[in-house]
């Protein structure tokens, strides 16, 4: 595939940071989002990030629906909305879906990839895992808080490996250090095991990451649920080893100034990701046996507060 013609879907924090990394070296790279208002904004003012990652990139080409873009055949697709609009995403894409065309699941969570394989075909569906903290301030301003680099990027099947390569130093030549891994589900679990067990805690006690972890009640149920998932992941093939939460505990005291996403969902009565954080988490632990009951009681209080208001 020689001319990658892309598609960012979802312009949220995530994805006006892929778009602009990408946009900073080519200008036609399409954006689709369907909230009202946001392709005039992007429009007159751009992409602007700042803080850890700066960008200020002019927007060209938006489309509000997804159906708009059939046109321009596009090729490889990134896929940045919340994760609880997969499913319908990949039926919108079923009509401009042609053979070859690549999609790349930027979520959070676990298992987004699989649902694009099961769909379309594991020679399809590209993951990243991106390490950095980002939040939106406006339509098409971000502010970046950490970026540990690189990103990763890989592929259900190794006959990708030479496109994941070519889409990773695009990446990595609009600023956003992205390296190719040829198992990029090892990757995925060692940022969402921390996504996974802190997103529901702080989100239940509205913390800061940090703050939970310097409570000790809140940091007694913290390292219950990494042993959990560490258990679950170590059943699903992926021990990532005796000193992991260790490391996992310094990494996140480090970077952990700031509330979790699934916080703000709550405090604005939007759905959550629930389903492929935590609720991912009980469901492989049901699937190969492992006992998951800190993570059942955090997935079901948050599920609680969803009831509450949805």
């Amino acid at each position: 595939m020689n001319n990658l013609k892309i598609v960012v879907v979802g312009v949220g924090a995530t994805g006006a940071v892929l778009a602009a990394a990408l946009m900073s070296k080519d200008q036609e790279v399409i954006l689709v989002d369907p909230k009202p208002g946001l392709g005039e904004a992007l429009r007159k003012e751009g992409i602007r990030v700042s803080g850890a990652i700066t960008y200020n990139v002019p927007v060209h080409h938006f489309f509000n629906r997804i159906e708009d873009v059939i046109d321009f055949h596009p090729n490889c697709i990134f896929l940045s909305t919340k994760t609880f609009h997969l499913k319908k995403v990949l039926e919108e894409l079923e009509p401009l879906f042609q053979p070859g065309t690549k999609l790349v699941s930027t979520h959070n969570g676990l298992g987004t990839e699989d649902l694009i394989g099961d769909r379309f075909g594991a020679e399809t569906a590209f993951r990243m895992s991106l390490n950095l903290g980002v939040s939106l301030k406006g339509p098409g301003e971000v502010e970046a808080t950490f970026f540990t680099k690189p990103n990763h990027l890989g592929s259900l099947i190794p006959e990708n490996r030479d496109l994941g390569l070519k889409i990773a130093q695009l990446l990595s030549d609009g600023g956003l250090d992205t390296e190719f891994v040829d198992d990029i589900k090892l990757f995925v679990w060692k940022k969402m095991i921390m996504k996974c067990t802190m997103a529901s805690i702080c989100a239940v006690t509205d913390r800061t990451i940090k703050d939970a972890l310097d409570f000790p009640p809140t940091r007694e149920i913290a390292k219950g649920c990494f042993q959990e998932v560490l258990a679950v992941a170590k059943a699903k093939g992926y021990d990532l080893g005796e000193d992991y939460l260790e490391q996992a505990l310094e990494y996140l005291e480090k970077v952990g100034a700031h509330k979790d996403s699934m916080c703000f969902d709550i405090e604005n009565k939007t759905p959550t990701e629930i389903d492929f954080l935590g609720g991912k988490v009980v469901e492989y632990g049901r699937e190969t046996g492992t006992p998951t009951p800190y993570y059942t009681t955090m997935t079901n209080l948050v599920k609680a507060f969803e009831d509450s208001y949805l």
